[in-house]
Parts: structure tokens; C-alpha cells; sequence
């Protein structure tokens, strides 16, 4: 317990096929029904069985910003978990696990093990994974949660399978409880009711309820970690929010599909990681050229190829930016965290649907595989929809000019099969009604006045999209940037700095394109010294901040070893760089995860 109030981080470890998940997902649901705030990060292997894997469930009494850089209480389900991470506890952390099968080792000064009899606590018990229920009785003691809240959540959970099964993971539940009552300490106590119950989901969740929400009719995916998630919600909620979903191929079909449905005139999008983003890039600037809205997510993780599939990393911003040949205009946003992704989505389809261009989001996996804890009230299920000029009323003309040459630079669009708004939709550069310029002599004076058309419907969007604004303190010491999933530690390291009397402010960039550069510029010429935190080797953002503005930042927080950032990372390396004896800080990541 902290002297701030709670802040207490659990971690499950073992092996793939441990069955890991079921314990977190309980835990997490104890958590936020009592009001508590929890972030969870799972550093997994892309392996079915074998590997390692370490579920964190970080929980506070206020908002959580990161999975921290500590863990209070530690389940080894295996040996190797024993093994990998004892030594890096802190006095006062817990440790449980089968004294029938894990051998412990020596233990830091102050950390506390506790043994579980496996073995006598199961009795005739053939459940393979039973440790894991009593696991979690003894983890409930320590927690200083009275077993009711367990014994409802195992109910819950496994009355489908019969009472048999509710009554066995029940008593195997209070046998933990009970042993745990009788020879362990609690860690906290007891854990406090925050009040309001909170509902919990994982970013692609919310990504994938953003995209419902907005009025999305159509997705497609190919699957492909860690966007998965995103196809998942859809496939089983597709039919009660009436959502055609399709399992494509290959990521070209996908990208291809939604073009095909948003021509159609409904909302359509779809979700991939970098390499298969890679080979939705032709289609994307069809869509531009075609000049059909169309949102296409990325969830980046750590490239190139195959990379690491099952790590995060900030390094897809240039293939995002560069996606498709030739000159054009689109949308990027990073969202920060699951609720402001979830908002993003309606906000990028409004503005996607007036220009009619294609929209790229950008999330990774810390974003969208990370398990949140989000307030119900604060999820706005109804969002401002605008479809942007779409002719819902024709009055056929027989003269329709799809691409008519505006003031504005957008043209009024009709879904197909509409009588008298005949017109030609191809991938061509065309005249003003569709006709293709390279089936006659190519007019130099139509080709520029389409790319300046298509430019001067952008820019008459992109006005309305909001400009970033510095948090913190003004005459900071420190002004701290960083784009998407940074912002949380930023924050937390933000806090933590404060406290050892190092003033800093914080600039968030989610809206990447169009980019606000004389705000920008205003904000961070006027700092003291600005350092940029961001997941990747070479410093993207840092070169697009750059090209944008001219502005160089004084220090480099850079992390690509594929695990995301601790909070004391960040610390640490604010304070290596204000010495002035280095430009760009790399931390170690330590064996916690």
C-alpha cells in the first residue's frame, strides 16, 4: 500500500497452456467491481504451449496510467517463473507457488514466500489446472477480500459447466483461502472499495465498440496479431449490432472489401498489423484517388517482417505516412489510451467522410492488447455522426459530375444506383465526371487541378481537428514529448519527478495528420529543454517532428527491445539527460517481464 493510496501489481507467471488467463480475468473483475482502477500487460510468446509468459494486473484507488515497474505479488505456476523473476522482487512482495514442485531459492531481503501444498489442498482432485483456483484463494487472503467475492465470481464463471464444476473450483478455492488465513499475512488491508463499479475491456475492444458506435456496417480482416482482438468483438457481436463481417484471405482482399462497402455508402473499416498493413498500401491510395472514405487500423508491433509478433513498438509511423505511391492526402491518428481510441474512431470516420479519403489509426500492441478499467459514463455510446456532403435526396440531373471542381475541394457524393447519377469510379486520374485522362491527350491543366482539389478538400477538413495542448505546469524545466502509447508513463513519470522536485510538462500528439505544426512549434521553441519519449530505435516521430517544424528536441527517451516502457525508465533517463552528457537514453529492460 502505498502512502498515496493503494497502488499494488499482481503478476501470474508459467508456461502457455497454464491457463493463465482465467485467474486474470477474475482477479480483474474482483478489481473494478469494487471500484478499483487497473491496467493489465501480458508479455506472452507467440508459442501455444512452452515459453514464458507474465500477466501484470496493476490496481490503484485512482487512475492507472501504466503496468508500473513493481509487482507486489507473484503466482509461479512453474519453476521457470520462480527462477526468472524472484530475484528482482522488493521487500514486502509475496510469492506463491506449489512447494510440491517449485523450489524457490534464495529470496531478497524482505520478500515473503508462500507455499501452497498443492497436493494435500487438492486431495482427489484430477483437474490438471486446479493450482490455479487455489492459487487464487490464497491470493484473495492476502488481498484481505472476504472469499464471498470469490466464491460469487467462480459461480459466475463456471455455472454454465455445472454445478459439479462450480462446487469443485468453489472448495478448491477455500481450501487456498483457508491455508492462506492460517499462515500468511495479508499484503493490504483490506483492499478498499473505490465506490462505482467500473466496466473493463482491452483496447481493441474499444477500438472495435468505437467503430459500432460510429456507425460501422462493414469489417473485414485478415487475422494477425495483435489486431486480432478487433475481429473477435465484431464476429460475435456482429449480428445484434448489425455489422456484415467477413474473414478475408489476405489483407489485399481485406483492403480491397471495405473500399468496395464504403463505396457502397456505409461506414466501413478494417484492422491488421504492420505486414499486413504492408499490402493494403496500393489500396489505400486507390481510395484516395477514388476518393471513398475508408478507415484501415494498424497495430503496430516489432518489425520488420515477422518480426516479434507478440511485442510492442512505435515503428510503423513512416509506413503510415508513406502508404501508397504518389502524392495524397489522409488521416493519421495514435490514440493515447482504450478510451480515448474509442472516441477517436467516430471522430476519424466524421472526418474521413467529409473528405472523403481514406483514414489511417495507428495503435500498438501495449494499446490494444492491454486490459483497461474504464467508467461506463465516460464512454460516449452516441457519438456525433457526419457523413459529410452525401446525396440522400437525388434529383436525377443526367449531368452528375461525382468529381465537380469545388471552392471547397469537396464534391457531393451518391451511393450507386441512384437514376441520373451515372459515373465512372476507377483508379485512374480523371476529369471532373470520372472519365479517365490517360484514355485521351493527358491535359496537364486536369491532372493539377485534381491533386489541387483533392489537397483543397484536406485542408478544408482538417481545420477542425483539434490542435494538441501542453499539460503541466508552463516554465517547466522539462517539456516531455510523445505520441500514442507513451502517454501513460509520460504521466506516471511526470508524477514521479515531481516528487524529487523536477518541474515537467507533457505535449501528447495523437493527430499525426494533419499536423498542427505552428502550434506545435509555439509550444516547444517556447521550452526550457524538450526530450521525446517514443518505442523505437531511430527516433521516428523525432525525424517527422523535424521535418514538420524545423525543431529538434535537445534528448531521446528510446526504448526497442520490444517490451514498453516502465515508468522509472523514463525517470531515469530524464535524469541521465539533463547531466547534458548524452543525447538519447536506452534503458535496460530488467527480467520483470
Amino acid at each position: 500500500m502505498s502512502s498515496k493510496g493503494l497502488d499494488l501489481t499482481i503478476a501470474i507467471g508459467g508456461a502457455a497452456g497454464q491457463g493463465i488467463a482465467t485467474p486474470g480475468n477474475i482477479l480483474a473483475r474482483i478489481l473494478v467491481r469494487r471500484g478499483l482502477h487497473l491496467y493489465a500487460y501480458n508479455a506472452y510468446q507467440s508459442i501455444i504451449r512452452g515459453g514464458h509468459i507474465l500477466l501484470m494486473i496493476r490496481t490503484r484507488d485512482q487512475e492507472v496510467h501504466s503496468h508500473g515497474d513493481k509487482v507486489d505479488v507473484l503466482l509461479c505456476l512453474n519453476q521457470d517463473t520462480m527462477d526468472r523473476h524472484l530475484g528482482f522482487l522488493l521487500p514486502g512482495a509475496r510469492v506463491i507457488y506449489d512447494a510440491d514442485k517449485v523450489t524457490p531459492g534464495e529470496a531478497p531481503e524482505g520478500v515473503v514466500l508462500c507455499p501452497m501444498p498443492i497436493a494435500e489442498l487438492a486431495g482427489d482432485s484430477k483437474n490438471k489446472l486446479i493450482q490455479n483456483t487455489i492459487a487464487l484463494g490464497v491470493m484473495i487472503s492476502l488481498l484481505g477480500v472476504d472469499f464471498s467475492v470469490l466464491d460469487d465470481a467462480l459461480t459466475q464463471l463456471f455455472k454454465r459447466k455445472g454445478a459439479a464444476v462450480v462446487d469443485e473450483n468453489v472448495s478448491m478455492a477455500r481450501a487456498g483461502f483457508d491455508h492462506a488465513e492460517a499462515n500468511f499475512d495479508h499484503v493490504a488491508t483490506p483492499l478498499p472499495d473505490g465506490g462505482k463499479p467500473l466496466a473493463v475491456w482491452t483496447g481493441n475492444q474499444a477500438l472495435a465498440m468505437g467503430g459500432a458506435a460510429a456507425g460501422v456496417k462493414f469489417y473485414a480482416a485478415y487475422p494477425m496479431s495483435p489486431s486480432t482482438g478487433v475481429l473477435h468483438w465484431m464476429a460475435q457481436n456482429a449480428r445484434s449490432a448489425g455489422i456484415l463481417v467477413r474473414q478475408v484471405e489476405d489483407e489485399i482482399g481485406v483492403a480491397n472489401m471495405v473500399i468496395g462497402a464504403a463505396h457502397t455508402g456505409v461506414r466501413a473499416m478494417c484492422a491488421t498489423s504492420g505486414g499486413g498493413f504492408a499490402l493494403m498500401t496500393e489500396a489505400i491510395g486507390a481510395a484516395s484517388m477514388m476518393e471513398i472514405p475508408v478507415v484501415y487500423i494498424n497495430v503496430m508491433r516489432a518489425g520488420p517482417s515477422t518480426g516479434v509478433p507478440t511485442k510492442t513498438e512505435q515503428g510503423d509511423l513512416w509506413q503510415a505516412l508513406g502508404a501508397s505511391q504518389g502524392d495524397f492526402e489522409r488521416f493519421i491518428v495514435a490514440p493515447k489510451d482504450s478510451l480515448d481510441a474509442f472516441h477517436t474512431m467516430a471522430d476519424l470516420f466524421n472526418y474521413t467522410d467529409r473528405a472523403q479519403c481514406p483514414g489511417i489509426l495507428i495503435s500498438d500492441l501495449l494499446i490494444s492488447e492491454g486490459t483497461y478499467s474504464v467508467d461506463p459514463d465516460a464512454i460516449e455510446m452516441h457519438p456525433k455522426i457526419d457523413r459529410g456532403a452525401l446525396v440522400t435526396d437525388p434529383s436525377p440531373n443526367g449531368n452528375y459530375l461525382r468529381y465537380a471542381l469545388t471552392d471547397s475541394g469537396i464534391s457531393p457524393r451518391v451511393t450507386p444506383g441512384y437514376e441520373g447519377f451515372v459515373h465512372t469510379v476507377a483508379t485512374d486520374e480523371h476529369d471532373e465526371d470520372g472519365v479517365l485522362i490517360s484514355d485521351e491527350y493527358t491535359h496537364p491543366h486536369k491532372r493539377r487541378r485534381m491533386v489541387e482539389k483533392r489537397a483543397r478538400k484536406f485542408k478544408t477538413v482538417a481545420a477542425d481537428v483539434p490542435a494538441p495542448v501542453l499539460e503541466g505546469p508552463a516554465g517547466a524545466e522539462i517539456t516531455m514529448v510523445g505520441c500514442g502509447s507513451t502517454y501513460g508513463v509520460i504521466r506516471e513519470a511526470i508524477e514521479r519527478l515531481a516528487d524529487q522536485g523536477v518541474v515537467v510538462n507533457h505535449l501528447p500528439i495523437t493527430w499525426l495528420v494533419p499536423f498542427h505544426a505552428d502550434e506545435v512549434s509555439k509550444i516547444l521553441t517556447a521550452a526550457n529543454k524538450v526530450l521525446i519519449v517514443e518505442n523505437n530505435f531511430s527516433g521516428q516521430f523525432a525525424r517527422y517532428l523535424r521535418s514538420e517544424t524545423g525543431f529538434s528536441a535537445a534528448g531521446h527517451i528510446r526504448k526497442y527491445d520490444g517490451e514498453p516502457f516502465m515508468p522509472h525508465h523514463v525517470v531515469d533517463g530524464v535524469l541521465d539527460l539533463v547531466k547534458g552528457d548524452s543525447e538519447i537514453y536506452v534503458p535496460y529492460q530488467e527480467m520483470i517481464v
